[in-house]
């Protein structure tokens, strides 16, 4: 049985404010085949989001120039609770679209990793609820009316969601949590136009899943054309062993890709990319119209 993908390589996220290397910062790990079909692993750990976004520039444009197809997992949300595009009124058919346009607009993340997601979080709640709601999470000294360092209320049946169908299956945090530990939504904020830059410079070849591919298991013919795969990964899944010296993140990074290459290998991983039995219809359209999914997380 023939492998979808020749290289698979997850990215660590980190929203951190400055240059910053080690636990807690960018990595990126890459497990491709050798010349003898051995799988060999490579990390890097750029200090800033701007050197990472040259480090997979290069990265991808050797696996073009080779024709070799790639799993390009993030450790961060694609996309937002059910709802949010239209709570923000934003325009157009495909509301996962709508949301990364609007936080390409939005955002400001510079070479030297200084960015505006608090302020980006603020003026959402803004303009969705007129106070500091859903987003929370900063430091104390970028507290605004909008955007207070604690939640100061739960989610209630007229707001939207607090954790996606996703985040909910896989017990993963919530996107309106933009700083502390786990504060994934800082990540998404800074993440997505990222991923949307990457996306606009490499054309039809570059495929987001499950908001392009659909949410169906994929065969080869449905990868046809297809040189990158960007899906969310969620590397807390699986039992990671760091090695002597190894920081957690890396470990990570390296097990997430060794157990998608694994899959391949066996033939199995093109099941993954559907929605598994037990999630209903209505669950998966959410998913794929606007929330995302998880890899690997059977609903």
């Amino acid at each position: 049985m023939s492998r979808l993908f020749n290289a698979y390589v997850i990215v660590d996220w980190s929203a951190a404010a400055k240059p910053t290397t080690g636990a807690d910062s960018v990595w990126i790990g890459v497990m491709k085949r050798d010349v003898r079909f051995r799988l060999t692993f490579e990390a890097f750990n750029p200090p800033t989001r701007a050197e990472a976004e040259k480090k997979l520039t290069v990265l991808l444009d050797d696996f073009r120039k080779r024709s070799e197809r790639a799993l390009l997992g993030f450790d961060f949300p694609l996309g937002f609770p059910r709802g949010f595009a239209a709570a923000l009124n934003l325009p157009g058919e495909a509301p996962w679209r709508a949301a990364w346009d609007q936080l390409d607009r939005m955002v400001k993340d510079k070479p030297d990793n200084t960015n505006n997601r608090f302020g980006v979080g603020s003026e959402i709640n803004r303009r969705m609820t007129g106070g500091p709601f859903p987003f929370w999470g900063c430091p104390p000294k970028d507290a605004l009316t909008t955007l207070q360092p604690k939640r100061t209320r739960e989610h209630g049946p007229d707001d939207l969601p607090e954790f996606r169908h996703a985040d909910a299956a896989a017990k993963a945090a919530s996107i309106w949590k933009l700083y502390y530990n786990g504060s994934v939504g800082g990540q998404a904020l800074l993440g997505i136009p990222f991923v949307r830059r990457l996306q606009a410079s490499r054309g039809e070849g570059f495929r987001v899943w499950p908001f392009e591919t659909g949410f169906h298991a994929l065969s080869e013919a449905d990868l046809a054309g297809v040189e990158v795969v960007a899906a969310e990964v969620y590397p807390s899944l699986y039992k990671v062993q760091p090695g002597p010296g190894e920081v957690k993140d890396l470990a990570q990074v390296r097990t997430t890709a060794e157990h998608f290459a694994r899959l391949d290998e066996a033939g199995k991983l093109g099941s993954v990319f559907g929605p598994g039995k037990g999630l209903s219809p209505e669950i998966a359209a959410d998913a794929e119209r606007e929330e995302g999914w998880i890899l690997g997380v059977v609903g």
